[in-house]
């Protein structure tokens, strides 16, 4: 549930939460502020956030790749001779702003918090995630959404073994649960190195092309733990329509570049 600007913390107390986070990755605490009252899928799915919040996450990620993150990744590309995909003149606003949010979600955070239910999700989101943005894949990934949601709106009546792990297992996950989502994040990146046509680029090199996807990654995958699925996909999204309203706002304002 978005909210105008509920009272809350400042960024830097948030981002200093974040920073210990990433030095030991936890499944708790939750955020404040969470729902008492909604069930699980509307905690994770409409989670209470605000713009300014989601706002200032995707300035900091913004800012951190431009400045940063970005000129390395763009001097590596040069060194090897990769080139980035992107059709100028057709950016694909439909799929960066709302296809690659809800299904990279679903396919690199959603069972960070349902491990269990990842079990039978991600080879499906993994495969719509590879068949990329058609009508049936389109379908697929709606009926993945709704299942999901009636699974956690109705936990009663449904199969428990795909809800959750036993007792022991939750135990071996949180355990293994820093390497999980590390391990997620990196794929998140690797991911990504399909955006470029990579022709003779070293091996060493391509770990720095995907520095800005690894760390929006770890910021999403924060996200996702904290406060839940939908605050996850919200800040993919409004991250992703960042740059690419850059660049239209660019090619239409000096239409020279677009040559």
């Amino acid at each position: 549930m978005l909210k105008a600007d509920p009272a809350g913390g400042r960024f830097r107390d948030e981002f200093r939460l974040f920073a210990r986070f990433l030095a030991r990755p936890r499944l708790a605490p939750r955020a404040p502020g969470r729902c008492a009252a909604c069930n699980s899928w509307q905690a994770d799915w409409l989670p209470v956030v605000s713009w300014r919040q989601m706002l200032q996450w995707a300035a900091f990620l913004w800012f951190v790749n431009m400045v940063f993150l970005g000129p390395i990744a763009f001097m590596a590309a040069g060194a090897g001779g990769a080139q980035h995909r992107l059709d100028l003149g057709n950016i694909p606003w439909l799929q960066a702003v709302l296809w690659a949010p809800v299904v990279e979600e679903l396919v690199f955070r959603y069972g960070l918090r349902r491990p269990g239910r990842a079990l039978w999700l991600l080879p499906v989101a993994v495969v719509a995630m590879l068949a990329g943005s058609r009508w049936s894949t389109m379908v697929l990934v709606a009926a993945i959404v709704l299942l999901c949601w009636r699974i956690e709106s109705r936990p009663f009546s449904l199969d428990r073994a795909v809800r959750q792990l036993s007792w022991r297992q939750r135990r071996a996950y949180q355990a293994w649960f820093p390497w999980v989502f590390h391990v997620s994040c990196l794929l998140f990146a690797a991911i990504h190195l399909h955006n470029f046509s990579l022709h003779d680029t070293p091996y060493w090199l391509m770990p720095l092309l995907v520095l800005p996807q690894w760390l929006t990654g770890l910021a999403l995958g924060w996200m996702r733990v904290r406060r839940g699925i939908g605050a996850s996909m919200l800040l993919h999204g409004l991250f992703n329509s960042g740059p690419l309203l850059i660049v239209w706002i660019v090619l239409h304002t000096v239409p020279q570049l677009a040559a």
